[in-house]
């Protein structure tokens, strides 16, 4: 069974990439810097699985760490998800953004060269398609002008991967575009705990429904969508995770570079969003209209058929589970991780 290292796998989407690997009897090991995750995560996943991890707290910026990593731990796969991720943090960081995404990815990959391990599975994201013309958006949509440094960083990641299988046909990499993962896994013992205030809607909705915020920042309701804010495609998290399951089922079977849009083909907007989270909750959520933020795009969902013909994936998580699954594990975890 293949042997795969998660990078950023303390993180809201590594653990429970990590669940749905360990629970398909895959050897898992974790590394992660813990800038914005916490190794309580890591605990929960071996308590849901009841299997162990092997974990090294140490930065992809440190080839030669994670060299020795791939070398110890016979490290066959590397599933890449190390990333700063917000958008609108993006705009006001971007050489924060670069330094960590495009020099840790290239850092990564110069050390698996150097061993041979060539084998990657990559955490891209929908923002790599800019501002799509038309939706639902398709793997053969161009590439487009990305709107924030941090679509721009995932973007530039994609094309180094690319190139590097144009040298050295050897490399098998999986481009998997995620669109918005929210939910938690069913157990309410894992979900997202971000490190201050919230860039994405869901923890902020939840942090509201907590007390902890007095509403939701509604940023633009002058929009070309159905109510004019923004509408995307929110996937829940274990559906996503899931997704590298199959990736890692297919992967002797693909070869060159593969790309996978992982999503529901439903978009949904802020408003709709809100809505559906004080039904599964039973809390009313105020929100708040202020002025677009910068780097946002009016919609962006997508089809996910390709992933569902060859990897044979598929979506089971509606989105009154994902609403229900993100309150469970904000009720039970009102501080995230911290009061473990």
């Amino acid at each position: 069974m293949k042997r795969i290292l998660i990078t950023g796998g303390a993180g809201f989407i590594g653990s429970h990439i990590a669940v749905e690997l360990l629970d398909n009897n895959f050897e898992v090991v974790i590394y992660d810097n813990l800038s914005n995750s916490s190794v309580e995560s890591l605990k929960r996943v071996e308590k849901i699985t009841g299997k162990d991890l092997k974990f090294y707290e140490a930065d992809v910026l440190d080839k030669e760490k994670i060299k020795e990593v791939l070398i110890n731990e016979r490290i066959d796969v590397v599933i890449h998800c190390a990333a700063l991720k917000a958008v609108g943090e993006s705009v006001k960081k971007p050489l924060e953004y670069y330094q960590n995404n495009i020099t840790g990815t290239l850092t990564l990959i110069e050390a698996m060269k150097e061993v041979n391990v060539k084998n990657i599975v990559f955490s891209s994201s929908a923002t790599v398609y800019g501002d799509p013309k038309t939706c639902p958006i398709t793997e053969d949509f161009p590439k487009g002008e990305c709107t924030n440094p941090y679509g721009w960083s995932k973007s530039m990641m994609e094309q180094i991967m690319t190139d590097l299988y144009v040298s050295d046909n050897e490399w098998k990499v999986i481009l998997l575009r995620y669109f918005n993962p929210i939910g938690a896994h069913k157990s309410g013992l894992i979900g997202e705990d971000p490190k201050g205030i919230p860039n994405n809607l869901i923890p902020y909705i939840t942090g509201v429904a907590i007390g902890k915020y007095d509403y939701v920042h509604v940023f633009g309701d002058d929009y070309d969508t159905k109510d004019g804010t923004g509408v995307r495609d929110y996937i829940h998290v274990v559906d996503l995770a899931k997704g590298h399951v199959k990736a890692m089922e297919a992967m002797d079977k693909l070869s060159g570079v593969e790309i996978f849009n992982l999503a529901t083909g439903e978009g949904y907007s802020v408003l709709e969003m809100i809505e559906a989270f004080e039904k599964a909750s039973g809390v009313k959520i105020p929100y708040k209209i202020e002025d677009r933020r910068e780097g946002d795009i009016a919609k962006c969902y997508a089809s996910a058929k390709k992933a569902e013909d060859i990897l044979g994936w598929v979506c089971e998580n509606d989105l009154e589970d994902m609403c229900e699954d993100s309150w469970r594990w904000q009720k039970n975890n009102p501080n995230g991780y911290e009061e473990a």
